[in-house]
């Protein structure tokens, strides 16, 4: 019989320590499609609002509480009026966004995206923020955009 030797011993409770203390919060990497099920601009002129939408998926992809919710669709329908002067554009947003957005609503857009479906409004406790914030970090150094403009 072969014994093992305190090398390989000491590897395998390594490698068994660093799997048992990691944890999987279940956050995805961030993804945003712009203004999902939305134009991003107009097509008469070259008003964009892109941006703000790309800003407003940052929010919606890590979740958080209702109130943050409200804040970031208000967010969101203020940087579409500053974008484009147009307070009509700027409201429908906000009421879609309203309606749509529920994390009780199984979609790829809802609020807190990123999570499972079962998280809801959830404050995120100082570990997720920062696992979202790493994640934030890597997909700002890939410099991806789905802005056009």
């Amino acid at each position: 019989m072969r014994s093992i030797s305190s090398k390989s011993l000491l590897l395998a409770l390594s490698v068994f320590v660093a799997v048992a203390c990691s944890s999987d919060s279940g956050l995805s990497p961030f993804t945003s499609d712009g203004c999902s099920l939305f134009p991003d601009a107009y097509l008469i002129n070259n008003n964009d609002w892109c941006e703000c939408c790309v800003e407003h998926d940052k929010a919606y992809w890590k979740g958080g509480t209702e109130q943050q919710r409200e804040r970031v669709d208000t967010a969101l329908m203020r940087c579409v009026f500053i974008k484009t002067n147009d307070h009509v554009l700027a409201n429908v947003m906000f009421e879609g966004v309203r309606f749509g957005g529920s994390p009780y609503f199984y979609n790829w857009y809802r609020w807190g995206y990123g999570w499972p479906y079962d998280r809801k409004y959830q404050a995120l406790t100082e570990d997720e923020q920062k696992q979202a914030q790493a994640l934030m970090a890597e997909y700002q150094a890939s410099g991806q955009s789905v802005c056009k403009r």
